[in-house]
């Protein structure tokens, strides 16, 4: 069974940091490209950051860029979201997704049919 596993949501506040991971399990994760979306309550999903398979090229959304790293290593079947400096507006439900067929900067406007996504890690970030 195809499945990415998210973890690392929370309560942080404005200001700090948080880190989110994804582990995929039942395909290596080299073979795809990585991308993280969020979607906030009454708001449309939104490409959040992508990272090709060799990291080689790395993409954020403009509402983020400078706050949030995305990074992976394919040996350990894993990808992370460092979120840094994070504001009021962060808050939204994360989605991490695996896709071979788009590559980066593509995969924050569109994947795949075959992409596979993670269940998603609720980020809540408030005082």
């Amino acid at each position: 069974q195809l499945q990415l596993v998210e973890s690392g949501g929370g309560l942080g506040q404005p200001g700090g940091s948080l880190r989110l991971s994804c582990v995929a399990s039942g395909f290596p994760l080299i073979y795809s490209t990585v991308a993280y979306f969020r979607q906030a309550p009454g708001n449309e999903r939104e490409g959040v950051a992508c990272i090709s398979v060799s990291s080689s090229v790395i993409h954020y959304a403009d509402s983020v860029k400078g706050r949030f790293t995305i990074s992976r290593d394919n040996t350990k079947n894993t990808a992370w979201l460092q979120m840094n400096d994070l504001k009021s507006e962060d808050t939204a439900v994360y989605y991490c997704a695996a896709d071979p067929s788009t590559p980066c900067p593509e995969a924050v406007n569109n994947l795949g049919d075959d992409a596979v996504w993670g269940q998603g890690s609720v980020v809540t970030v408030s005082s």
